[in-house]
């Protein structure tokens, strides 16, 4: 299981502006460059962002945009999210039947369900606040 380019770029982008920290706008070049990210792909993200509710456009002289919560309070789950990025690693859509052919579940269904659970949960413990910190939990001390 991978988390796509999307996911991923969201939450770099969403640490940017947790980074700033004192609330004012950040413009969508200055996030594109301190995080090696095209700025049209910024677009699509931030526009995403703002329909969830979990980023303020600010127009005008330094507009940009700034969280529309405070960082602590904003889960990394949330962000991959907020972009259509499901957190799950069954290949088929969940709930009801499954991937194989008459709607079956493979064997391994309730192994990869527990999976994206699982990882559902740890992201979704971790605000964008503790990624900064770098308090990512008892996961990434246990494998280090």
């Amino acid at each position: 299981m991978q988390l796509s380019t999307k996911g991923r770029y969201a939450v770099m982008a969403m640490t940017e502006l947790a980074g700033r920290g004192d609330g004012r706008a950040v413009s969508l070049a200055a996030i594109a460059e301190h995080q090696q990210i095209s700025r049209p792909y910024l677009e699509q993200l931030f526009a995403r962002l703002r329909r969830e509710g979990l980023v303020q456009s600010v127009r005008g002289p330094g507009g940009g945009y700034r969280l529309a919560r405070p960082a602590a309070s904003l889960s990394v789950a949330e962000v991959v999210e907020a972009v259509d990025e499901p957190l799950r690693a069954t290949r088929c859509a969940g709930h009801g039947a499954g991937c194989m052919q008459g709607g079956a579940r493979c064997k391994t269904h309730d192994l990869w369900e527990a999976t994206g659970r699982h990882l559902r949960e740890y992201l979704g413990a971790i605000s964008l606040a503790d990624v900064l910190a770098g308090r990512l939990g008892g996961i990434v001390e246990r494998a280090a």
